[in-house]
């Protein structure tokens, strides 16, 4: 039985893809991928994932401040931002990715946190669904997302924290990304957290080209993996695969307005 996957975290405008994108986008959809978030990373790349949104029909666009380039990032990056929601681009779906970042050598923490809450804003503004980054930092993610409600939720991608800190996501409106990591025997505590989470809150995402699955080490990640993951979840789950494909379909349709 085939199925129809949504690719919630692909950085479509990085490599491999840049200039191999109709090529990348049939092998995609081969794999059932029929659509891809897009989430720009830094203020350079909003035009080129807008772009590619507008020129692809499987390409849906987010546009947000990474963390991990805090050093980047300036205050009139953030009115730039601001700018563009307000704009509302046909195929913009949430505001991301951002988020907060303890892995670093030099977090800027306080900035970090901070420019969070502005997006965090934006989002609630502009109605939208975050996409989250967070990497050491789920208790004080969650914090913050206490104080800042946004009405749309989101996803905690590339989660692999404890299923304590996943409930507090998933207990504050957001969903919980699963990537290649499960692919991983060694990756036990992920792997038992989307084990037990309810299928509701589960997303599907590859964060291509980044995070590749277990016998892909050293390659570039790819979206039509998210077959892979999802083969890997189902490994996991005691549901039947077609009611687990269907739900996780219906999540990503629904937190990201999709058709």
């Amino acid at each position: 039985m085939s199925y129809i996957f949504t690719d919630t975290h692909c950085h479509f405008d990085f490599p491999p893809f840049s200039g191999d994108e109709p090529a990348s986008l049939l092998r995609a959809a081969q794999a059932g991928v029929r659509q891809i978030i897009v989430p720009a990373v830094t203020a350079e790349n909003f035009a080129r994932v807008l772009q590619l949104a507008a020129d692809h029909t499987p390409l849906f666009a987010a546009l947000g401040l990474h963390p991990l380039y805090i050093a980047e990032h300036q205050d009139q990056q953030l009115e730039q931002l601001a700018g563009l929601l307000a704009t509302k681009p046909a195929k913009l779906v949430a505001v991301g990715e951002a988020g907060l970042d303890l892995f670093m050598a030099n977090p800027q923490f306080m900035r970090q946190q901070a420019l969070l809450k502005a997006q965090l804003k934006l989002a609630k503004q502009y109605d939208l669904p975050m996409i989250l980054h967070s990497r050491r930092s789920h208790d004080q993610l969650a914090a913050i997302l206490r104080r800042c409600d946004v009405p749309r939720g989101g996803v905690v991608h590339g989660f692999a924290g404890s299923l304590a800190q996943a409930e507090a996501f998933v207990g504050l409106g957001y969903y919980i990304g699963v990537g290649g990591t499960i692919s991983y025997p060694r990756a036990q505590k992920t792997r038992s957290v989307v084990a037990q989470l309810p299928l509701s809150c589960l997303l599907l995402e590859t964060d291509a080209p980044d995070m590749p699955l277990a016998g892909y080490q050293g390659q570039a990640n790819r979206p039509e993996r998210v077959l892979e993951v999802f083969q890997a979840l189902c490994q996991l789950r005691p549901e039947p695969p077609d009611e687990i494909a269907e739900h996780l379909q219906q999540n990503a349709c629904s937190l990201f307005a999709l058709n």
